[in-house]
């Protein structure tokens, strides 16, 4: 096993405990650690909604049907495969905060270029190459913040910094509606890729005031001088490891599958088969991401509460649901249509809470990166085939009805739990 099962907890000061407890037991270093995790996965979050919010744009302008414009997502989502892989190797042998200046930089730059591609091809190729810097962001920065956090917090501590996703998808709303409002569609989709820059910024303040977790950088670099040069990426893939990995792969791909069907076609959905205007549409996707949001928070706290496994099973039967009655509403039902966007936001949010203190005490601090770094983003590159499935199969069945194929991932998810560990209340070593 990978993890030990955590002593009882003896003399808790008085800081740990109330609903922000978690980030005062965290301290000065994992405070910072913690808002740079959170600034760059709400920048990563921002930089991956400026494809779905501008995909009727971006079809339109290139006379693309909606296979094409689903595989714009697709790509981004199987390179991030790529870039998550690299991403956890390079936070094992560089250091945590090292690697995600790299991720975050990458993400960056490659989502301003799109702004300026000439051509479909051009644009599939740039999101491609932004998704080497998607890839790998939420993985280094959930593990730095994971080795700071107690085996008692970390879950709602994850869950927090899970919830940046949200904010950050609230911000490229708030962006899309003011950008679409003033500018002619044909240059607003490229105003949006070009307000990708903004975590640039944020590289700023993680070189000046983040560090790595002391122990777990000790750890670290112990392992690499008694291993000659550290343990190494095959190690996932050996001896009781190979379960977890296979495993938490069929996982990732479940639920990445059902939460980027939805994150990419809804927009489209709403405009297309709801007839909403761009105002609209931001109004409803108001509540799915006021869900989202709520729903982190809450999920993490679940995690810590019922565990990791049964917070994942339950929200995976919920986000289902959810997802059937969404797109089968009648025709004209549109209040209730904007009212079940919260508690669709929030469930498919709350089963992502648990992931990074999850996959974190899955695996050993030698190896962290790069088994979650794999996990999670190969999850989320077979995951991506699912948005591409629903582009095609919208030709027959209509986007809403095509969405239900998203309930599959849930599925999936819930089959993947039998074969991993509970991991609850577990130290990290």
């Amino acid at each position: 096993m990978s993890t030990t099962q955590a002593q009882p907890q003896q003399g808790q000061h008085p800081y740990d405990k109330g609903p922000f407890g978690w980030l005062r037991a965290l301290g000065p270093g994992g405070r910072r650690a913690f808002g740079g995790a959170f600034g760059g996965y709400a920048l990563d979050s921002y930089d991956f909604f400026t494809l779905p919010l501008t995909m009727v744009a971006i079809s339109a302008y290139f006379g693309l049907d909606t296979g094409q414009t689903g595989l714009l997502t697709t790509v981004t989502l199987v390179v991030s495969a790529v870039g998550g892989a690299f991403a956890g190797v390079l936070a094992d042998r560089i250091g945590r905060v090292r690697a995600l200046m790299i991720t975050v930089g990458t993400y960056a730059v490659f989502t301003v270029l799109c702004g300026f591609a000439p051509n479909y091809e051009t644009l599939l190729v740039l999101r491609a190459l932004q998704g080497l810097g998607f890839g790998g962001e939420w993985a280094v920065g959930a593990i730095l913040v994971a080795e700071y956090a107690s085996a008692r917090h970390r879950g709602r501590t994850l869950g927090a910094v899970q919830s940046a996703w949200a904010a950050g998808w609230a911000l490229a709303v708030i962006v899309y509606t003011l950008v679409f409002q003033y500018v002619d569609a044909d240059t607003a989709w490229r105003v949006m890729f070009w307000t990708g820059a903004l975590p640039a910024l944020l590289l700023v303040y993680v070189r000046r005031n983040v560090s790595d977790a002391p122990e777990a950088t000790e750890q670290r670099l112990a392992t690499a001088r008694t291993t000659s040069g550290g343990a190494t990426f095959a190690a996932i893939f050996r001896g009781p490891l190979l379960r977890t990995t296979l495993f938490a792969v069929l996982l990732s791909t479940g639920v990445q599958g059902g939460y980027y069907t939805l994150a990419t076609w809804v927009p489209t959905f709403l405009k297309s088969e709801r007839h909403l205007t761009v105002v609209g549409t931001g109004g409803y996707l108001t509540f799915l991401i006021s869900g989202a949001f709520i729903g982190y928070l809450t999920g993490g706290y679940l995690t810590d509460r019922l565990g990791r496994k049964k917070n994942i099973a339950l929200f995976a039967v919920l986000s289902a649901l959810c997802i059937v009655l969404y797109t089968h509403l009648p025709s004209g039902a549109n209040t209730l249509l904007l009212v079940l966007g919260f508690p669709l936001g929030f469930c498919m949010s709350a089963i992502f809470s648990g992931f990074g203190s999850y996959l974190s005490e899955l695996y050993p601090t030698a190896v962290r990166g790069s088994g979650q770094g794999f996990t999670y983003n190969t999850g989320r590159a077979v995951g991506a085939f699912f948005p591409t499935l629903v582009g095609y199969l919208a030709d027959s069945w209509g986007v809403g009805g095509a969405l239900v194929f998203g309930a599959v991932g849930y599925a999936i998810a819930g089959l993947a739990l039998l074969g991993l560990p509970e991991t609850r209340g577990q130290e990290l070593l």
